[in-house]
């Protein structure tokens, strides 16, 4: 993350919120399946198994299909654009998610939400590459976490301008995200996904002048 600027940071951090927001609403709307969060269903996915629950094993192991398929639909754009693959893949991700929550009006086509919303998740992984591997997870913490970890030990010893504080700003954002998102369910339902929407734009507009085609 040292490599990234500010601006990227920031970026990073507003679509951290988007995530941990629509996993917290995905989250509580599928009974304790995570939407972008991709180790937790593969547990669930496990655990089904050991229960013999042939429906939490295909509920589990269809949004992280789903999930892989918003991934591998983001690095396709990410080969074939040459500019503007960054908000190529926001708008992307927020198209997707706005068709996932519109098909909830209409009783045959709810079952689309969840995949919908896991692909939507998927898609903005990719949002931040270098030399073909991805340099900034969005929607999973634990990476970050041991980073944090590592640097703010390096920090105790003495080191300086080791970026801690980017990886504690990536893991607030996540999670006040959540917050935000586990309110809003309680309050209004899936009508709560609405403001994610928005958001992707927004993001979409911000990484729009960034030439990130000199980064990938």
């Amino acid at each position: 993350m040292l490599k990234h600027s500010r601006s990227e940071i920031a970026l990073a951090s507003g679509l951290a919120w988007t995530a941990g927001y629509v996993d917290a609403v995905g989250f509580l709307h599928l009974g304790g399946y995570f939407v972008s969060f991709m180790t937790g269903n593969s547990t669930r996915a496990g655990a089904a198994v050991a229960d013999t629950s042939l429906s939490g094993f295909l509920q589990a192991f269809g949004l992280i299909a789903a999930f892989f398929l918003g991934v591998v639909a983001a690095s396709v754009l990410r080969r074939v654009l040459n500019r503007h693959r960054r908000p190529a893949i926001c708008l992307l991700s927020a198209a997707v998610l706005g068709a996932a929550w519109a098909s909830t009006a209409f009783p045959e086509a709810g079952w689309l939400l969840a995949p919908g919303l896991a692909a939507s998740m998927g898609l903005l992984n990719t949002v931040f590459e270098r030399g073909g591997e991805v340099s900034i997870g969005i929607t999973y913490m634990t990476g970050t976490l041991v980073k944090l970890g590592q640097k703010v030990t390096g920090a105790l010893f003495g080191e300086r301008g080791n970026g801690w504080h980017r990886y504690l700003l990536l893991w607030c954002s996540l999670t006040l995200g959540s917050l935000c998102g586990g309110a809003g369910y309680l309050l209004l339902g899936l009508a709560s996904l609405g403001p994610a929407i928005p958001a992707l734009a927004a993001a979409a507009a911000a990484s729009w002048g960034h030439p990130d085609h000199l980064h990938s």
